[in-house]
């Protein structure tokens, strides 16, 4: 049974959520650094490959190779990521020993505003950057905070737009599940 009927919105139902989500003149320009959006991604398809910036250099979906990859899109500019990051935090400390990583991928086009953002919602896992919004078009993002799971074999497993704190325990439900751990 699938707990969030979102996870595959029509793609004109998305865009009018992101675009709710930006406001005012960030929408223009955050449309603007995502240009056309790649066809929906769906469950049980091979993930698209990464083209982020991490701490230690580029990074590519082989790196996680027989681990499980909770993706992460998100933006300075976007509230809910703001409620996100503490719920991301809490799911890499109980989850990163079951094989979990959590990889963010900051799609701002100035690294100052991410950093800025990090420096007041600090992230204990991993974050990469991708302002040229490659990796997003990849997985045809069009809401912020948008993630996605990725198998150990590189496949999606589940696709989620937004976050609300009230959506947190399905969530975490569905990643244990995932994650063979049953429920929690």
């Amino acid at each position: 049974m699938n707990v969030f009927p979102s996870l595959r919105a029509a793609p004109q139902a998305g865009r009018r959520l992101w675009l709710m989500g930006l406001g005012g003149l960030g929408a223009g320009a955050a449309l603007a650094s995502f240009g056309r959006a790649a066809q929906a991604l769906g469950v049980g398809q091979p993930a698209p490959e990464l083209s982020a910036e991490g701490p230690q250099g580029p990074l590519r979906l082989a790196q996680f190779r027989g681990q499980f990859v909770y993706l992460d899109f998100w933006a300075s500019w976007c509230g809910p990521c703001r409620q996100s990051f503490p719920w991301l935090n809490v799911m890499h400390e109980r989850y990163a020993a079951q094989n979990l990583r959590i990889l963010a991928i900051n799609v701002d086009q100035r690294r100052e505003d991410a950093q800025r953002f990090l420096a007041r919602h600090p992230a204990n896992f991993l974050v990469a950057y991708d302002n040229e919004g490659q990796t997003p078009r990849a997985y045809a993002v069009k809401t912020m905070p948008s993630s996605v799971l990725i198998d150990g074999q590189g496949r999606v497993l589940m696709r989620h737009q937004g976050f609300r704190e009230e959506e947190a325990p399905a969530l975490e439900a569905e990643l244990r599940r995932a994650l063979g751990l049953g429920r929690s």
